[in-house]
């Protein structure tokens, strides 16, 4: 499902709060990682997060965070993934000072695995995401 529009605050219309909803229902505790990776609802986030819809993006990778075991690798990758579409997000709205916090936060959170890839993803990639919001450079 592709939404009908990227939802940007003070910028567009927001989406219906149940819009998402189905996508989040193979979304269960319990689950174990691998299968939260398999999941439409991770992966529509991940499909969402590489075309521009970052809102959407991190709709879709919170409810898969909240399910994940505290403390673990794969909790802290998709809060890092949560906090790289806030930053892009933030570069849409203008707001470069919060991007570049979020990136740092991204950064760090990434050093923080000592896994190349969790739940299907490389945390290099998604570590130079964070990087390259992290570099922004003021615009004028």
């Amino acid at each position: 499902m592709i939404p009908p529009h990227a939802y940007i605050p003070g910028q567009t219309a927001r989406h219906p709060d149940a819009l998402f909803d189905p996508l989040k229902q193979d979304v269960i505790a319990g689950l174990t990682p691998e299968s939260l990776s398999k999941t439409t609802c991770f992966k529509t986030g991940l499909a969402y997060l590489e075309s521009g819809y970052f809102w959407e993006a991190h709709e879709l990778f919170e409810p898969v965070w909240m399910v994940l075991p505290e403390g673990s690798h794969e909790r802290q990758f998709v809060q890092a993934l949560i906090q790289l579409a806030n930053g892009r997000l933030k570069v849409q709205m203008g707001r470069d000072n919060a991007a570049r916090k979020l990136g740092g936060i991204v950064v760090a959170l990434c050093d923080g695995i000592d896994q190349a890839t969790v739940m299907g993803c490389q945390v290099e990639e998604i570590s130079e995401a964070g990087t390259a919001l992290l570099n922004r450079k003021l615009e004028l």
